[in-house]
């Protein structure tokens, strides 16, 4: 028998190259400026995104590579094996200082009454790379300001370095083509394409990118310096997607949220809707308890709702309502003390909207843990709202504990329910809440360190940016309060957040050794390097 033929080995899938003299080994396919990335050398760029096709054509990242005559753009030259590339040598900073100073020849330095000033990409490369007096001498070409583009976006077209990164946006990230260039050579500036608005639900994404202050959003325009927000990470609340986000805050007031990168759920993006999903932390919030429609303190709260949740479990008829628009911690706790009640156990969520989904980010489950709740719950998940009304409307129920302000019943079991005595722990005065017989102050998401569960099953971490208002706690610690004051035996005992997370994660199938990880503080953004 003859000897098998030789196979030709496989091509290895990494290359090696030296950059600086040093050499360092990536995946093949990588360009070579994400390969001066992993040994800490950072190229400046202004048109590369690595959530975008590749333009080069802002020329700002040359470097020379050895046996090519001519200095390449490193985000589009790919790293090839034995590749020797200098990015320090004298031709290549004299290029890159030489190609800011031409960027900067018609910019209108306004700075002062610029929102991206602080975290401006030009701005950053000026004072690394040239951080030298202007040399133009002549009257600088004048572009149009204040040019509304769409419904949440406005351009200074001065300031705009023709980087192309929102075009590539809206192409590549919305599939709609609704900006462009027109012009050529200094008077080239950006538009919207004919018959177009930039109105798409992922437009403020352009904002993001824009390496400079020629795209702004109207939600933050003129409201707050970059440089003074703190930034800490989250997770947007918006739908069910649990796109990773910062809250930019100050004073204990949201002023943004922005995308925060996380390959596996959302790279490098958000939409538009869950961006203004802040603006609900400030708007109509219980932030003391409340009896009989009256401020309360907590312990005249926890009293009366002991004596009521006591009278209805008397009669079998203690109805416990979880929510999925709240975080896996709170509603936890929640069922627990539900266990030891042997109350009935129902969820709610807001209703779909389907209209507003599609194959990216947008999801029409608009409630950020819908997949907690029915993990937490497991063989009860089908008790949703449907099965809350028609208990209402037979009379099955005499008291109702209420976790959030979304009821959606309808009109003929919400009269049922106004009949009954409701305990609501809500950071809203909203809805149902503002009939309860109890209601009790929690923080909202931004307010509490937690968790929820996204569309896919991701448990995701929360972090608090700031504490909730008033007399206002964490949910699962308003669920202690609670438990101790009406169920002792209930033995409800966590102290932090972890606490519940570790009994949580040990009871709950899908979690199981589910680290809580690290406390994350917030960080002043001027050191937090995190956008443009």
């Amino acid at each position: 028998m003859s000897d098998p033929a030789p196979t030709t080995p496989p091509p290895p899938d990494t290359v090696t190259l030296t950059i600086d003299g040093t050499a360092v080994t990536v995946p093949k396919g990588t360009n070579v400026l994400e390969a001066a990335k992993t040994l800490g050398i950072d190229i400046s760029a202004f048109c590369y995104h690595p959530g975008l096709s590749i333009a080069a054509c802002c020329r700002q990242c040359l470097v020379s590579i050895e046996k090519n005559p001519k200095l390449q753009p490193s985000c589009q030259q790919t790293a090839g094996d034995g590749m020797v590339v200098r990015t320090t040598d004298p031709q290549s900073t004299l290029a890159r200082k030489q190609m800011l100073e031409f960027t900067l020849v018609n910019h209108p330095i306004d700075c002062p009454i610029c929102d991206k000033a602080g975290e401006c990409t030009l701005q950053k490369l000026y004072f690394d790379h040239d951080n030298a007096d202007s040399r133009v001498d002549v009257p600088k070409v004048e572009k149009p300001k204040v040019v509304d583009l769409g419904p949440h976006i406005v351009l200074d077209a001065e300031r705009c370095i023709l980087c192309t990164r929102c075009i590539r946006v809206c192409d590549e990230v919305a599939d709609s083509h609704q900006l462009e260039m027109i012009n050529r050579g200094d008077h080239q500036e950006l538009t919207t394409a004919p018959g177009q608005r930039l109105d798409n639900p992922y437009s403020i994404n352009t904002v993001d990118v824009c390496p400079v202050g020629a795209l702004t959003a109207k939600d933050f325009r003129f409201t707050m310096r970059a440089w003074e927000l703190d930034s800490t990470p989250s997770v947007c609340h918006g739908c069910a997607t649990g796109c990773n986000v910062e809250i930019h805050h100050k004073n204990d007031r949201a002023w943004r949220l922005v995308p925060r990168l996380n390959a596996e759920v959302n790279g490098h993006w958000m939409c538009d809707e869950g961006r203004f999903t802040y603006h609900e932390l400030r708007e109509g919030r219980l932030a003391a308890p409340v009896v009989d429609g009256l401020p309360s303190s907590w312990d005249k709260a926890l009293g009366t709702a002991a004596e009521k949740i006591a009278a209805a479990q008397a009669g079998g008829g203690l109805a416990v309502v979880l929510s999925a628009q709240a975080g896996n911690e709170e509603n936890y706790a929640l069922a627990k003390l539900a266990t030891a009640w042997k109350a009935q156990v129902f969820w709610t969520a807001r209703p779909h909207r389907p209209e507003r989904a599609d194959d990216k980010l947008r999801d029409a489950d608009v409630n950020p843990n819908t997949a907690g709740v029915k993990a937490i719950l497991g063989g009860a998940a089908d008790n949703d709202a449907a099965a809350l009304e028609a208990a209402l409307t037979a009379g099955k129920v005499k008291a109702v504990v209420m976790l959030g302000y979304d009821l959606p019943l309808s009109e003929g079991a919400l009269r049922h329910l106004r009949e009954l005595d409701l305990i609501a722990l809500a950071s809203h005065e909203r809805g149902p809440v503002k009939h309860a017989a109890v209601a009790l102050p929690i923080a909202a998401w931004a307010e509490t360190a937690g968790s929820v569960t996204n569309r896919d099953g991701k448990l995701q971490r929360t972090h608090a940016a700031f504490p909730p208002p008033g007399q206002a706690v964490a949910g699962w610690e308003a669920v202690v309060r609670l438990g101790q004051a009406a169920s002792p035996a209930a033995k409800l005992t966590w102290a932090h957040g972890r606490d519940v997370w570790k009994d949580m994660t040990a009871a709950v199938a899908p979690w199981k050794g589910a680290p809580w990880g690290r406390e994350v503080r917030p960080l002043q953004l001027r050191f937090a390097g995190s956008r443009g």
